[in-house]
């Protein structure tokens, strides 16, 4: 799967696949409900590269003595909103507020969705941000989005 970088807003971006073909039923249940998994995550701060102790640790975290006042005192960083999915032919949408998490949620969010295309949902690529010109977002679409506040 080809992950695709257009003009990139993280206050009013699109996402957009491209499956292998119509996706089915299933297909679709299984990119939503990754996708609220990882806007869940989001929305609770999840993706806060200024807390990253664990990681920043290296390999050996055994008996890591974690600082909750550092993490208590790190600024916040959810993302804000997620509008509704939408399918046409053989592309699917969504819109995102990110908010201020951080850029590592992108990183984890393209992870998730190689495996998900190599195990489960064939898609040929993942675009964030931009506009597909066959599906044009008429202006008001962003601001009347079905958002999960």
């Amino acid at each position: 799967m080809e992950i695709q970088f257009r003009e990139f807003n993280p206050f009013d971006l699109w996402m957009w696949i491209e499956f292998e073909s119509v996706p089915s039923r299933n297909e679709t249940q299984y990119v939503e409900e990754l996708f609220d998994s990882w806007f869940y995550l989001g929305k609770l701060g999840g993706f806060n590269a200024e807390n990253l102790q664990i990681q920043d640790t290296g390999v050996e975290v055994s008996y890591l003595e974690y600082d909750h006042d550092y993490a208590g005192n790190a600024m916040m960083a959810p993302m804000h909103n997620m509008g509704d999915w939408e399918y046409l032919g053989m592309w699917g949408r969504c819109w995102f507020d990110l908010g201020t998490s951080d850029l590592v949620a992108l990183d984890i969010l393209a992870n998730a969705m190689t495996q998900l295309s190599k195990d489960f949902v064939p898609m040929k690529r993942l675009v964030i941000g931009g506009e597909n010109p066959d599906w044009p977002i008429e202006q008001e679409e962003s601001a009347s989005n079905g958002w999960y506040e």
